[in-house]
């Protein structure tokens, strides 16, 4: 992850965009991102899934032939290659290629965006750190309305397991001694 400290965007040359979310998703940003890019931009795409997304017409990488830890480096090498400038991952409410995108954001050298799947994006930098950290509470359901129950859930999960341990020990314990 390149230029977290500074807000200066790099040139938009070769953007890596990691498909973490559904097919529609990427298919629907696309043209937003064209317009804020330009056409003279090269988009190259890490997915999981088949086939090639409408409109999209770069090189597409898929995990599925970069199997293990030397498949991991493998990627990592031929996305080196490409010499992407940015790097953009969508984090849709959706638990698709989380360990992956986390990966390549941290891997490759090269500016990082977060899209959304409202076709809206924010740079990952220190100046944003507001906009960073309410997102992160949002997708967390730390936020509104529910914000107050997520965390008495949480407060309340291990009362809720050690409750349970008892109950079933007790219960087995029960029919050990009856029988």
């Amino acid at each position: 992850m390149k230029g977290f400290f500074t807000s200066l965007v790099p040139s938009f040359d070769r953007v890596l965009l990691v498909e973490s979310g559904s097919r529609h998703l990427i298919e629907a940003l696309m043209p937003t991102l064209r317009k804020a890019a330009g056409d003279q931009v090269r988009f190259d795409l890490v997915t999981c899934f088949a086939g090639t997304p409408e409109g999209f017409a770069g090189k597409v990488f898929r995990i599925s032939d970069y199997a293990g830890a030397e498949g991991r480096t493998r990627l990592l090498k031929d996305l080196a290659q490409q010499k992407p400038s940015m790097i953009g991952i969508i984090c849709a409410a959706e638990p698709i290629m989380t360990k992956w995108k986390w990966m390549l954001a941290a891997r490759v050298p090269a500016k990082l965006f977060i899209l959304n799947e409202n076709a809206d994006f924010f740079w990952v930098q220190r100046s944003n750190w507001r906009t960073m950290r309410h997102f992160a509470l949002y997708r967390a359901g730390l936020t509104g309305a529910g914000a107050m129950r997520t965390i008495a859930r949480l407060i309340l999960f291990p009362f809720t397991v050690i409750y349970l341990v008892f109950y079933a020990a007790a219960v087995h314990l029960r029919r050990k001694v009856h029988l």
